[in-house]
């Protein structure tokens, strides 16, 4: 499975806002049950979309900049940047099928 690799208020802009790829940010916090079981599905992800889509999660305990901008409430929260604009918000643990689907729209 991928390496995801963790980002945070500091690099979110370089590593999101300014990417070329479309990015997908898992936001998710050490405590959150459902969290670990969606990073298992954004970890396949990553490997199937590998050169084509960055994979990021973003810690909200720690980072609360990033995720107060984007309204981040529920966790896990998924979200899909375009061109530095999110795009998708997925809220909640989601089966692959689902994120795929929103993933090929933008691609």
């Amino acid at each position: 499975m991928a390496d995801i690799k963790d980002i945070n208020d500091n690099n979110f802009q370089a590593k999101v806002l300014e990417a070329a790829n479309l990015t997908i940010v898992d936001f998710f916090a050490p405590w959150c049950g459902p969290c670990k079981k969606m990073a298992e599905v954004i970890g396949v992800i990553a490997d199937e979309y590998a050169g084509k889509v960055d994979v990021y999660k973003l810690n909200t305990d720690e980072n609360l900049k990033i995720a107060q901008e984007y309204s981040i409430s529920s966790l896990p929260t998924v979200l899909i940047f375009k061109d530095g604009e999110p795009k998708e918000r997925l809220v909640g643990l989601m089966p692959k099928s689902a994120i795929i689907k929103n993933i090929e729209k933008y691609l």
